[in-house]
Formats: C-alpha cells, structure tokens, sequence
C-alpha cells in the first residue's frame, strides 16, 4: 500500500490516497504505522477519499487509533497533495471532514502547492457544544483543578474541543505533566486538547499543544484557532495574529465579517513509500 509522509508545521501525518478503495481497519493501520520506532512515525493516519457533498472527503485518526472530528495542519496537507499528484487542477477546493466542509485556497509555485488558507468556520463557545460540563453561555477564564496545580482555561471548539491556558512564562510550564492529566479531567466528556499559550504581543502568540490521543505535537493547527479565538475573548489579543509553535508559524484571523476563523500556513511532503500489508 502506497502512503506519503507530510507535514504541516511539523504536525506529521501519514497520508493513504483511498479514493478507489480505503484500507480495512484504519484504527489499528493508524496505531502501527504512527509507531516512531517500528513504524513510519507520525501523530496518526489521514485517508483522502471521494465525497459526495465536497471535493475530497478526509478521515483523520491519531496515534493511539482514535478518530478525529478534524486537524486542521491535515486539512493544509491534503490540499497539497491532492493537487501535487493530479487529482484535482483547481485552486480552491472543499474538504469534507466530520466538522463540516471546509473551503481552502491553495497557493501554488513552481507547479506545487506551497501554502493553503483554510476557512475552518465559527467558533463554537457554547459548553454543551464544544463540549465540557460547565454552565452559562461561555467557558471564558473558568477554572482548571488539577492534582497539585490550578490553571485558568477558555474553551473553544473548532470542529474538536480545546481548553486554552494563558500563561506568563511558557518555558516554565511543564506540558508532558500537567497535558495528559488535564486532557482526560472529568469536565471533558470526550476528552480535550489542551494549549498552553503566552502572549507576546496582541499580534504574536507562542504556545504549545497538548493533544488529544496524540501526546504532545509540533503543531496544532485547530489549537492554534482555539487560542487566537480565547485570546480575543480574554482581551489579550486582535483578531489577527501570529501563532508561534514548536514547528513552525499559523497566521490566524477571526473575521469580524462572517465570525469565520481563517488558518494560513504551509504544507510539506516529507516522502512517498510502501507499507507492507
């Protein structure tokens, strides 16, 4: 079985092109082939497939098996190679994913694409949708108790939930501590991402991601939205910014025009090979 390594800000992906046929049990290809020491490694599997409402239809499943309602560094890289290997000669193309269908423009040099804007759609800000079992009409600076430390959180939902803590020093938290452990916290229902963010500037934000069935990754681009969205309610930042993260940077904009969130950034193909069934 063909497949292609990818990446977008360093958020890797293996990428299966199924549009004649997808693999059985993609749960289980997802957790060998994310494997970064007998595998290919990556933080999960994404499969391309035809659809019926959009151009291309994606499925996205982490590294420990589990499905995702949408990445959207993924969403970048399937426009890259969609267009990259000829199965679509258009510029702008929707992508059906389990949190709607997503508009993206691709911006194409040398005959490859090399970066793609997504309209990744409103912001959900109710706590029943995102979800988290809170009250009221938003989760905006509310509590996080954890087992020795107490964090403040605004929760957002891009399409997947993610709870966001503002800090003041980013190097001095510890996310491979306190990620896992607030990722599976009671409140959330179907579990959560959680960034941890530090505000330089009301234009440029650093933060790193803890995500759900993943661990930590070099780049989350539904994350970096969330943040950019909770910090606009918390008032620490404008509506469009830098998002800096471990891999790369995510120019963010929350349009004031449709209350649409729109992610510019690249994409790279790492390399093409086979996986032995």
């Amino acid at each position: 079985m063909r497949f292609t390594k990818m990446h977008g800000a360093g958020n890797d992906y293996v990428y299966i092109d199924c549009m004649k046929g997808a693999p059985a049990h993609p749960e289980q290809l997802a957790i060998s082939m994310s494997d970064r020491h007998f595998g290919i490694g990556s933080d999960g599997l994404v499969l391309i497939l035809p659809s019926q409402v959009a151009d291309f239809r994606m499925r996205m499943f982490n590294a420990d098996g589990s499905e995702a309602q949408m990445c959207g560094n993924a969403s970048r890289c399937v426009g890259k190679y969609v267009y990259d290997n000829g199965l679509t000669d258009k510029t702008e193309i929707t992508l059906e994913t389990k949190a709607g269908i997503k508009p993206m423009q691709l911006t194409v040099v040398d005959g490859k694409v090399s970066s793609v804007r997504v309209d990744m759609g409103e912001p959900m800000l109710e706590p029943i949708r995102i979800p988290v079992a809170l009250s009221g009409g938003r989760a905006v600076a509310v509590p996080l108790e954890l087992p020795g430390a107490a964090f403040t959180m605004t929760c957002v939902s891009m399409g997947n939930p993610h709870a966001v803590v503002f800090v003041s020093r980013l190097d001095e938290v510890d996310v491979h501590k306190w990620g896992p452990i607030a990722e599976c916290h009671p409140l959330f229902p179907e579990r959560c991402n959680i960034e941890f963010a530090e505000v330089l500037s009301p234009e440029e934000i650093t933060m790193r991601v803890w995500e759900r069935g993943a661990g930590e990754t070099l780049a989350c681009g539904t994350g970096a939205c969330a943040t950019l969205v909770a910090a606009v309610l918390n008032g620490l930042a404008g509506r469009s910014a830098r998002l800096r993260l471990l891999g790369g940077n995510l120019d963010i904009t929350w349009s004031d025009d449709d209350n649409h969130v729109y992610m510019s950034g690249g994409a790279v193909t790492v390399f093409d090979g086979e996986w032995l069934l």
